[in-house]
């Protein structure tokens, strides 16, 4: 693989596919996708007739564990199409996946101090997001750093022909 396509710049892989930081940030992006549209479907989304736009009233429950909100809807759809668009090159599938897992950790500390009842918790959030932001937050930013770390011998032979 060509250098540009490693070297954590704005360049694409030169026609050599997508790497794997790319595909990681596509796929992601594919998931909250889904999962904004989920959020949007009774039967799918249960008590999908408390619904609201805003606020922990919203008794709304993605899979029956994940509580949601039309608001909560839209920003997965949003992060979705982020990570579609910062997916084309290798530092925006990066900046995606670790800026991404670093929003879903404070989301996380966000959601332990507010606590499910309270007017702040306005996304809405329960336990189950919690937890899932923690998951998601570590993930992406593994993810993020893993997948554009240059092996060793690459970077010696770098260095070397400089």
């Amino acid at each position: 693989m060509s250098t540009a396509s490693q070297s954590g710049t704005g360049a694409t892989t030169h026609g050599r596919g997508p790497t794997d930081v790319q595909k990681a940030a596509r796929l992601v992006g594919i998931v909250f996708l889904a999962v904004g549209v989920l959020g949007f479907i009774p039967g799918i989304t249960t008590n999908y007739d408390t619904l609201q736009f805003a606020s922990h009233h919203s008794e709304a429950k993605l899979l029956g564990l994940f509580q949601v909100s039309i608001l909560h809807n839209i920003v997965h759809l949003l992060f979705g199409v982020a990570g579609l668009v910062l997916s084309r090159s290798i530092r925006g599938a990066k900046n995606y996946l670790i800026g991404g897992g670093v929003i879903y950790l404070v989301l996380f500390v966000y959601g332990l101090a507010v606590g499910n009842d309270s007017d702040a918790n306005f996304v809405p959030l329960n336990v189950a997001d919690d937890i899932l932001h923690l998951v998601l937050g570590l993930g992406m930013i593994a993810l993020g750093a893993l997948l554009t770390r240059r092996p060793d011998v690459e970077r010696h032979t770098d260095v070397a022909n400089a």
